[in-house]
């Protein structure tokens, strides 16, 4: 396994079909989907056909990392970015409910506008997400983002949309 960052409670790799079952149940709940447009995958195997053509990493050096505890690897969520166009880069993230209201969410986000902006020279980030999914609104606010606009987002018509300059990013 490659660590390609870490923070003090965290460890962030690249994703790998090793995560296939992990992010079948992350996204077999409810909880967790309901305000991301996406659907669940129907399998394991479907999950692992996922990850196994994921490949930003090689287009962009970038896209979303496999977020991890320190103390036992055990695998918590997902967190990073992803190009969206030409200027664009989203700053998207998921993790189990039972890992919510701990703080995870806003480290690792803080991490991978980190690595965004002094790593891969991104002068700006956005973030996305359902206008009523204040958990993930308090973790753009945490982090220094700022609204800039409402519009529709890939299935959610009533989105947020939030971000932040590499200048007014305090790391």
């Amino acid at each position: 396994m490659t660590i390609e960052f870490q923070t003090d409670r965290l460890l962030l790799r690249k994703f790998s079909e090793e995560d296939a079952a992990a992010f079948y149940r992350l996204n077999a709940d409810w909880d967790v989907m309901q305000y991301t447009g996406d659907k669940a995958f129907e399998s394991i195997a479907e999950s692992q056909a996922f990850l196994k053509q994921y490949d930003p990493y090689s287009s962009n050096g970038f896209g979303r990392w496999t977020v991890l505890l320190k103390s036992n690897n055990e695998v918590i969520g997902w967190c990073g970015l992803k190009r969206l166009d030409e200027n664009t880069v989203d700053l998207g993230y998921r993790f189990f409910k039972q890992h919510w209201n701990k703080g995870y969410a806003t480290e690792a986000a803080k991490a991978c506008l980190n690595e965004g902006f002094e790593n891969y020279g991104l002068k700006e980030i956005i973030g996305r997400t359902a206008k009523l999914n204040l958990g993930s609104i308090r973790v753009l606010e945490k982090i220094g983002m700022s609204y800039f606009k409402e519009a529709p987002c890939e299935g959610i018509e009533n989105s947020v949309y939030y971000k932040i300059n590499k200048k007014d990013f305090k790391g």
